[in-house]
């Protein structure tokens, strides 16, 4: 299999998701694309128990993305072999009551990853610069000073939300938390297919929701304004990955690859050593239980 370069997904200068393929060019087979992806599972595994011993960073892994993206099953696949204490996953809906007295960053502050842990955010943070965007009524349940109706919601209030998602990024990372963030970026066309093979599938029904349709019809603007929102808050600290994902088993064997070179660049992580003391008598304690 071709070698993947996560810099051919890194967004380091403003893109356009319209001139930016949903297919990707590397050409294997389903076996290539299996095995390679059971051989990054594997080496991320033994690095995350490295983390764990370690006790310095945290990893925060950020999915996004329209509905039938991918986001479930790669979670399900890239993840399999980790020890189930090193990584936990949340999914963030519709903020409840108690969400909803705090600010919208609040939620997600809770769930950020204890050192030595990953966390995955199945939708994130971000929710709140695309749907509500999209749906600028759902601000009015915030109750936010100043924002009494629809109206009262300027561009300048965008903006300075991803502003404040941008400090908060920082803010965690300057602290020991590592930022990923990938973007699955389906076709509709795609999308079209996936939903239709979900009416299809009697054992696939349950996922389909009327919503889904609703929400496709604004794709234009879901497209527009992910667009503006990967464009803005892309930085060093906090990297945005466009993922070509028409083709789900391809996208997970990328994001996975791109989670292991970073992993790579914390190059002070080691492999738990023993105590010395503990080494110089170990055949000690080995005849003490064969005792």
């Amino acid at each position: 299999m071709k070698s993947i370069n996560p810099d051919d997904f890194k967004v380091v200068k403003n893109i356009s998701l319209s001139q930016t393929p949903t297919e990707s060019s590397y050409d294997t087979d389903e076996d290539e694309k299996e095995a390679e992806l059971l051989k990054i599972q594997k080496k991320l595994s033994k690095r995350q128990d490295a983390m764990y011993a370690h006790n310095r960073y945290g990893v925060l892994i950020c999915l996004q993305g329209m509905d039938t993206c991918g986001k479930d099953s790669l979670i399900r696949e890239v993840f399999k072999e980790f020890n189930m204490r090193g990584v936990v996953v949340h999914s963030f809906k519709t903020p409840n009551s108690t969400e909803l007295e705090h600010d919208y960053l609040w939620r997600h502050y809770l769930a950020l990853p204890e050192k030595g842990k990953f966390a995955v955010f199945n939708r994130t943070h971000y929710e709140n610069v695309l749907v509500t965007r999209v749906h600028p009524e759902y601000i009015m349940a915030e109750n936010i000073p100043g924002i009494e109706k629809v109206e009262d919601i300027t561009p300048k209030f965008w903006e300075n939300r991803m502003e404040q998602i941008n400090n908060f990024e920082r803010h965690i990372t300057q602290n020991g938390t590592v930022v990923l963030k990938f973007y699955f970026h389906m076709s509709k066309e795609e999308q079209r297919k996936r939903l239709l093979k979900r009416l299809e599938n009697p054992e696939d029904n349950w996922k389909f929701s009327a919503g889904d349709l609703k929400e496709r019809e604004r794709w234009d603007d879901y497209m527009k304004y992910y667009e503006e929102a990967i464009n803005k808050t892309s930085k060093d600290y906090a990297p945005w990955f466009v993922i070509p994902a028409d083709d789900k088993e391809l996208a997970r064997v990328i994001v996975a690859k791109i989670i292991w070179e970073e992993m790579q660049k914390l190059t002070d992580i080691r492999e738990p050593e023993l105590d010395p003391k503990i080494k110089a008598n170990i055949d000690l304690y080995k005849e003490q239980l064969k005792g």
